[in-house]
């Protein structure tokens, strides 16, 4: 076989690849950073990759070690802002091990799906916000 059948070939096994990879990103919702809890319970289904934003609700943290598991609600708009409790989706993690910055209030963004009988979101991954220590400085400086 000479040099340049074997370059075309693999080109072509890494254009396959790149491809395959691209495609796979498209069918799990990759190419979306996340969606609002509003905008997710308009259009969320069951079974589909999902990154949902929200807050956590204070007091919704518990820890199942036995069963290696963190539960906890996840509501609209943050607590410190008056935000409600009411219709904050359940979350379920399955990992003990969650960011530092994940507490009560936390704004944190769940990826996973939705379990379809229990309308409880099964999150695969948890990311918390850190917060800015420059959002009051600048609201002050504008007044």
């Amino acid at each position: 076989m000479s040099k340049g059948l074997q370059i075309a070939i693999g080109a072509a096994l890494v254009a396959c690849l790149l491809g395959w990879y691209g495609m796979s990103q498209v069918s799990e919702g990759g190419f979306v950073y996340y969606q609002t809890l509003a905008e997710f319970r308009a259009g969320g289904e069951p079974g589909e990759a999902s990154r949902v934003h929200g807050f956590v609700v204070p007091g919704s943290i518990e820890r199942d070690v036995a069963g290696q598991q963190v539960s906890f609600r996840v509501q609209e708009t943050a607590p410190h802002a008056g935000g409600s409790a009411d219709g904050a989706l359940p979350v379920i993690y399955a990992s003990l091990e969650t960011p530092d910055l994940f507490k009560d209030g936390a704004e944190v963004v769940v990826e996973g799906r939705l379990a379809a009988a229990a309308g409880t979101f099964h999150a695969t991954n948890v990311l918390a916000k850190c917060p800015s220590k420059f959002e009051g400085k600048q609201a002050q400086a504008s007044l």
